[in-house]
Formats: structure tokens, C-alpha cells, sequence
């Protein structure tokens, strides 16, 4: 079973040093208490279920395909992780803004993103609960600067102009693996962000993080509670303190249909991740970035977000991208 830590708990000493400390040791965990009303939950999810029940024709009308800045609708199959197909349909949507004209690199990552007109009321539930979600993912940011000995506003300035979290809209078709099937339904990874905000389907299986040992934990849904893991540019700002853990959702026995909403909190593209000052004692714990020369990190948000989309949408790479630099 993962941390529970409630966000009440944060204004207290003891509270700060669990999420200190969970997060050292297991970069996962649920987060209840929080803002985000239930109203709001309700609303969201009915949305993505009405999206996702929408026709092939109709969902495939906003293909990511036909975005430069990866937003939009993939089928299952669409994705990939590790070079291997994730077993999921999903709709991406990013901060709504104009594309750069000129835009180099990662910056062309900024853009519109493309809504289903058949729904009208996709759009503004969507906004509304990315702008929750914002709230709740700066707020735990002040309260790792302050576990960590430094000030809550020390993060404010990369979060302060355009900050680029994701939203994913995620739906899961039931399946079983079968001979010959790998299991996939999201391959191991770390996340290329500063955290991960989940929220997963009641009663519904798949989820698992791997502990210190290297093992593989089930991460069940817990009501009233987003699941909340570190990503690779909260591991970069704390020296390896704190730790991204990999994590994956596998096909079982009893995997049946399941919606999930991921929310990626990060900067601005274009902003380094600020980086914490830790007190020799927390330095001493740090294990150092993990580098796989195949998943290099980069400091900088939008230089890693760039690498995971390309590596997840090599097609949208190859026709809005391939040789521009």
C-alpha cells in the first residue's frame, strides 16, 4: 500500500517531513484533502466518457496526427513506450495558446490544442479543471521547497509565465494478455515532468510502481484521492533526493474497461527547473540523477518533454518535424 498524505498535514512540521521522506524513499503517493471539488470530478469524467463513446470518425476528426504540437485524439495503438504499443485510447490537451511563429525545438510544442465540436461542454471543464489541478500542483511544489529547508516562493518564478502541463484523458479497452502478448498497457517509464497528478477509475486494476527493490506494487484506486507520483525534473532539482519511479499499467485477468486522467504539472517550456539547496545532511542521501544513456534528462522542461514526444509519437515527428531541427 502507497503513503497517504493529506494535504492538511502539509502545514504542519511532521507533515512536511513525511512528504520529505516519502518521497526520498518511494516517489509515489495519495494524495486526499485537496481542493478539487467533487462536482467538478464528476463532471470531468462524464465528459471523457461522452468523448471517448463519440464515433471512430468523430474522435478521429482531431487526430494528433494533424497537430505540430502533439495535441489531439490517438486510438489504441497510437502511443508508444519503450518502442512498444500502449494498449489505451486518449485525447492530449495542453495550455491553450497561440503557436509560435518561428518556433524552434520544443518551443514548437506551444499551440492550440483541438476540441470535439460535439461536445460543448468538453472545453470549459476541461479549462476549469486543469486550473484545479494547477493550483494543487504549484501549492505542493511550495511545500517541497519548505521540507527541503529552502522558501515556498523559491519555485514560483518557472511556474509564474506559460506553464506547460499536460492533461491526458485516458481510456483503457478491456482485454486480457494472451500468448504472445507482452502485457502492455502502458510499458515501464518515468514521467519527463515535475509531478504527476492521477486520477483512476473506481474499482479497476493495472497500475503498478516499482519500489526501492526493483519490485512491482499494485497501485489500486483509492476514493477521493489523486494518485501522485514524482517525475525526472523534481529528481533533477533535488540531486537525486527525491526520486522518479518508474511505473507501468499491465494487462490482467481481470483488466476491464478503465478511465484514467493524468494530469502533468512542469514549467515554462523554456525554463530551467529551479534547483533546491539541500542541507548537507539531506545532500549526503542524495543518489544522484539517474542517467540512462537511452532516456537522457534534460534540465530544462520543454528539451525533455520533446524528447518523450517524439519518442511516443514518432509519426506526428516524422510529418510535422523530421529535419527541421
Amino acid at each position: 500500500m502507497l503513503p497517504i498524505i493529506d494535504v492538511s498535514e502539509l502545514d504542519t512540521a511532521p507533515g512536511l517531513v513525511k512528504l520529505r521522506e516519502v518521497t526520498h524513499e518511494v516517489g509515489f503517493f495519495y494524495l486526499t484533502g485537496h481542493s478539487v471539488p467533487v462536482d467538478l470530478i464528476d463532471d470531468i469524467r462524464a465528459v471523457a466518457r461522452r468523448f471517448f463513446a463519440l464515433s471512430d470518425e468523430s474522435k478521429r476528426a482531431i487526430s494528433m496526427i494533424e497537430s505540430p504540437h502533439f495535441r489531439g485524439y490517438n486510438s489504441v495503438g497510437g502511443e508508444l513506450t519503450n518502442g512498444h504499443v500502449d494498449w489505451r485510447e486518449q485525447i492530449d490537451i495542453a495550455p491553450e495558446r497561440e503557436a509560435i511563429a518561428g518556433a524552434h525545438g520544443p518551443m514548437r510544442l506551444q499551440g492550440p490544442n483541438q476540441w470535439p465540436a460535439e461536445i460543448p461542454e468538453f472545453k470549459p471543464v476541461v479549462l476549469e479543471f486543469r486550473s484545479k489541478m494547477f493550483e494543487i500542483g504549484l501549492a505542493l511544489m511550495r511545500k517541497w521547497a519548505l521540507a527541503l529547508g529552502g522558501d515556498s516562493s523559491a519555485v514560483d518564478e518557472a511556474f509564474a509565465v506559460a506553464p506547460e502541463a499536460l492533461l491526458k484523458l485516458i481510456k483503457y479497452p478491456p482485454q486480457q494478455a494472451t500468448d504472445g502478448d507482452d502485457g502492455q498497457g502502458v510499458g515501464a517509464h518515468k514521467d519527463p515532468g515535475v509531478l504527476t497528478m492521477l486520477l483512476l477509475e473506481p474499482g479497476t486494476s493495472g497500475l503498478q510502481a516499482e519500489d526501492i527493490s526493483g519490485a512491482w506494487i499494485d497501485v489500486p484506486p483509492m476514493a477521493d484521492a489523486f494518485v501522485v507520483n514524482i517525475g525526472e525534473l523534481l529528481e533533477v532539482a533535488t540531486g537525486g533526493y527525491l526520486r522518479a519511479t518508474r511505473h507501468r499499467v499491465i494487462k490482467s485477468a481481470d483488466f476491464r474497461e478503465r478511465l484514467s486522467i493524468a494530469y502533468f504539472f512542469g514549467p515554462a517550456l523554456d525554463m530551467p527547473m529551479p534547483m533546491f539547496e539541500l542541507s548537507p545532511e539531506l545532500a549526503a542521501q542524495s543518489r544522484g540523477v539517474a542517467q540512462d544513456p537511452d532516456n537522457l534528462i534534460f534540465s530544462t522542461y520543454g528539451a525533455n518533454l520533446w524528447k518523450a514526444r517524439a519518442r511516443a509519437h514518432p509519426d506526428v515527428y516524422e510529418r510535422w518535424h523530421t529535419g527541421t531541427g
